[in-house]
């Protein structure tokens, strides 16, 4: 499989560039498709750039028809909970009606391997922890709900038409490249560690945790962190399994570890050797209070095993943040 190329859609972003990152590593040549309006040109790193919107199907037909990849890998998505609340239409045209264009093309193009970037967001509130792949999908807000309609769609895709996929619900993806070529980079940001390590570096005035009330060992919400080289990892393995004949499937990726709000902290503080100030307030509306996968599956399926843990993931993000940051 060494040489076949991969088009990243969305390969300029976080997670897309990690991946890029590991395609290359690992002998693949990817193709970066991107609008940029959320992704960065300085992350184009390992393989050519492509710009492009995922809801126009003449320029994904000339991209597909000049690089031929053997595979897609789809990370080109809307995903602040919050502004999809306050924008639904936005992310239903960007993660509904741009995923199912990208699809189109893709069979058109004769793609026989699809990796969809979904999210644990899919099963909503938690019934059970940790959450494995046959918990009910009953998402809560308009982003959840497009990522659930795009796994839908693949199902049928697969059933209908044979045409396979892989989904991957991720838990929550943070860490950097841990030479700092790379790193997390949103606008704005809304994600916690980064949140955090600004508070620590003084370019926050604080942090504030929502919740000290739940049901968990500290009171505060419980994450599964998980690196996003591991995530990187676990795209190529998913590649790799459809190119070798592998069956569709939907997998978590987490790491099976639950970390509080309060532990996070903590280790952040430890790991910058800065305290910073904390502010506790009420509960936010939607929260769960734990959010842990069982990977068994990503395991069994495509031999993926996380290789970093919760301060690994710190140390490389306040790498990228206090050296790298491009803000």
């Amino acid at each position: 499989m060494a040489g076949e190329t991969v088009l990243v859609v969305g390969g300029a972003g976080y997670i897309g560039s990690h991946t890029c990152l590991d395609l290359a590593n690992k002998g693949f040549k990817p193709i970066v498709f991107d609008n940029f309006s959320n992704g960065h040109r300085e992350f184009v790193k390992w393989g050519p750039a492509e710009e492009g919107d995922i809801r126009d199907r003449a320029r994904l037909d000339e991209v597909l028809a000049k690089h031929k990849p053997a595979a897609i890998l789809h990370f080109a998505a809307l995903i602040e909970v919050g502004e999809s609340v306050k924008d639904p239409v936005a992310f239903y045209e960007n993660n509904v009606i741009g995923t199912l264009t990208l699809l189109a093309a893709a069979q058109a193009a004769g793609v026989k391997a699809f990796v969809f970037s979904s999210t644990c967001a899919t099963y909503g509130l938690p019934q059970s922890v940790p959450l494995d792949e046959t918990h009910r999908q009953v998402p809560i807000n308009p982003y959840g709900r497009t990522k659930y309609i795009v796994e839908q769609a693949l199902a049928d895709y697969d059933r209908y038409t044979g045409f396979r996929s892989v989904v991957l619900r991720y838990f929550n993806a943070a860490g950097a490249d841990f030479e700092g070529r790379i790193g997390e980079w949103h606008q704005p940001e809304t994600h916690a560690i980064p949140l955090a390590i600004d508070a620590a570096l003084g370019r926050r005035e604080g942090f504030k945790v929502f919740g000290t009330d739940y049901e968990t060992r500290d009171g505060t919400c419980v994450r599964d962190y998980i690196h996003v080289l591991d995530l990187a990892d676990a795209h190529v393995r998913a590649v790799e399994h459809l190119l070798r004949g592998g069956e569709s499937i939907a997998l978590n990726l987490g790491t099976g570890t639950g970390t509080t709000v309060k532990e996070l902290l903590s280790t952040i503080e430890r790991v910058s050797e800065r305290p910073f100030p904390v502010e506790y307030a009420g509960r936010r509306e939607g929260d769960s209070h734990t959010l842990v996968a069982n990977n068994d599956k990503a395991r069994e399926i495509l031999g993926w095993t996380p290789q970093y843990d919760l301060s690994q993931i710190i140390r490389s993000a306040w790498n990228w943040h206090a050296k790298s940051n491009q803000h």
